[in-house]
């Protein structure tokens, strides 16, 4: 595509250009993707969602119809003051392509400009306030829960799938702190519960709801009563393990916060830094 004219710019732009389509896939940029079984169970009648670095899950071209979510920052979208855009649609340009959403979910998050995009269509879906007095203000939500979400609430007639969303640290991507995972799986899983999204590739049913189909005589209050005590004792374990882990390595803590005192700011940390000081200004 090469139109670099701004695209859609509202959330009713959006939910219109989805409800266009019968199943949408949202594709996590994680191990637990298969893109070959997706392709296979989905052929071309699904959108396929895929999340900026997509070369995280596709080693080669992707040619199905196809959409790129790029997450903004305070230093707009990541895979442009990165450097990665020729990168990332490299792996994604086809005659499906349909082009790229700059997605923002903090107010401190800044869009790029649609020309920044490499040539390709792009536009803007600004959900800053969307989840405020709802998720964790001491953290931003994820780009795939936060479209997730959105659809479920704002498409109801689109079958939205999500693929790879485990919130699991694998042995090559980790997770980014400045995300509540524990939350976004609480609400992910209570969506699947009420059928408002579908999870792909992964099991249908949790390890308790087969101790509940293997006792039907437990009744479910007290089964989450000896869940939940299970669960609180090996947290007490865990945190016992941690604190001493940390009193092993407050050295080499001290010394790693030295090192990174003297490395320069990045772009990012500069904007993210200069955003924290204007809010503070009365």
């Amino acid at each position: 595509m090469a139109d670099t004219t701004s695209w859609i710019g509202d959330r009713d732009g959006w939910a219109a250009f989805f409800a266009g389509f019968e199943r949408i896939v949202l594709v996590a940029n994680s191990d637990a993707v298969d893109i070959a079984a997706l392709r296979q169970r989905f052929g071309d009648d699904a959108l396929y969602v895929f999340f900026n670095k997509v070369f995280k899950v596709l080693s080669e071209p992707f040619v199905g119809s196809c959409l790129l979510v790029a997450r903004s920052s305070p230093a707009g979208a990541n895979i442009v003051y990165r450097n990665e855009v020729e990168s990332v649609l490299g792996l994604l340009r086809s005659p499906k392509f349909r082009g790229v959403l700059n997605l923002r979910t903090g107010p401190s998050e800044t869009f790029s400009r649609a020309e920044e995009f490499g040539g390709a269509r792009a536009g803007f879906l600004d959900l800053a306030h969307y989840f405020d007095d709802f998720y964790p203000a001491s953290h931003v939500p994820t780009s795939g829960f936060a479209l997730a979400v959105w659809l479920a609430e704002n498409c109801p007639t689109a079958r939205v799938g999500l693929a790879g969303f485990t919130a699991q640290r694998s042995g090559q991507w980790k997770l980014f702190h400045d995300h509540d995972w524990t939350f976004e799986q609480i609400v992910q899983r209570l969506l699947l519960r009420s059928n408002r999204i579908e999870r792909i590739g992964a099991p249908d049913t949790s390890g308790l709801e087969a101790i509940a189909r293997r006792f039907p005589d437990t009744a479910p209050e007290e089964l989450s009563l000896v869940a939940s005590q299970v669960l609180a004792e090996r947290l007490e374990g865990s945190n016992m393990a941690i604190d001493r882990l940390i009193s092993l390595t407050r050295l080499q803590g001290r010394i790693d916060g030295l090192l990174r005192s003297l490395k320069p700011k990045t772009r990012k940390q500069k904007l993210a830094a200069k955003s924290r000081t204007d809010t503070a200004k009365p």
